[in-house]
């Protein structure tokens, strides 16, 4: 979850930040794919005729998180589970709601909403165990995100696990929490921002940048080169324009719920869409979806009503 507009992911070049943040993102992946369990039933598959190949070990499936495989973000429902943990107080919830409904109603990642999130979330973990943060993301995606899972997409990525291939998560989101996310899903292994931590406990700072834009397509990369896949072999999916860095990357891009801007590109470039906000189909169909959700009214409002009922 930086500024708007990259076309094409190295006409605009990335930084050494966002190298560094994608290289720190692809390892800590790797590192924790081996632990990662298949837990998905077979009834959530889907099926098409050429794509994904089968036994195609050279590729692999990069599926972006906020609004594409989860409705909202993954940032908003862990501050509101450690706001229920006392972690800070009201008025930073508050703070979080209103980034939750920018992001839902304008449709767009805004960079200053951005880092305010990411200051007050690296503000929130300094100084707490990476251990405690991970054994609390999982009560937390059972309380908020669970439910909001899109099932058209999560059929997307099984097809791809059927097919042998793995699948990765690549999200600005902590690493840790996407981390969760990957395993409770059945998917291989996650790449997200990665926080430092020296002996286990989190120091209030980044290892490069939040993994986003650029950072995103140089994690994928990094994480191809280390695991000898073919990128023009592999699928890459998300709702954002930001993401074209990543989407470009790939041999078979996918635009799902996608925004304005992302819709218009992928169209000018014959890019397979997909909407599962209104369960309508869109143009240039690839995979059947198990089925068509609406969207919900999101984690402000039970933000909201939460604060209400304790008033």
């Amino acid at each position: 979850m930086a500024a708007l507009g990259w076309l094409t992911p190295r006409r605009r070049s990335a930084t050494a930040r966002s190298v560094l943040a994608g290289e720190a993102s692809a390892e800590a992946a790797r590192k924790s794919s081996q632990d990662v369990a298949l837990d998905v039933g077979p009834d959530e598959a889907a099926q098409e005729p050429e794509f994904p190949v089968l036994g195609d070990d050279r590729a692999a499936a990069f599926f972006d998180l906020d609004n594409t495989v989860m409705q909202g973000a993954a940032l908003f429902h862990f501050g509101r589970g450690l706001y229920k943990r006392k972690f800070f107080e009201t008025r930073d919830l508050v703070k979080f709601a209103w980034q939750q409904a920018w992001f839902r109603l304008a449709g767009i990642e805004d960079p200053e909403h951005m880092q305010d999130a990411r200051d007050s979330a690296l503000s929130i973990v300094k100084g707490h165990r990476v251990s405690e943060l991970q054994s609390i993301g999982e009560e937390i995606y059972d309380e908020y995100m669970a439910e909001r899972i899109w099932p058209g997409t999560r059929a997307l990525a099984q097809a791809h696990l059927d097919a042998g291939q793995k699948v990765w998560l690549v999200t600005a989101a902590p690493v840790e929490i996407a981390q969760v996310i990957a395993r409770r899903l059945g998917l291989t292994g996650a790449l997200g921002t990665v926080a430092e931590s020296v002996d286990g406990v989190y120091t209030g700072k980044l290892v490069g940048e939040p993994l986003h834009g650029p950072a995103k397509a140089e994690a994928v990369r990094a994480l191809a080169a280390a695991e000898g896949l073919d990128l023009s072999r592999c699928a890459a999916y998300s709702d954002s324009h930001n993401d074209i860095p990543m989407l470009s990357l790939v041999g078979h891009p996918y635009a799902i719920n996608p925004d304005t801007k992302l819709r218009r590109h992928a169209r000018e470039l014959d890019w397979r869409l997909r909407d599962y906000r209104t369960g309508r189909k869109a143009a240039k169909v690839g995979i059947p979806a198990a089925a068509g959700v609406g969207a919900v009214a999101g984690g402000t409002a039970a933000a909201i009503a939460l604060h209400r009922r304790r008033r």
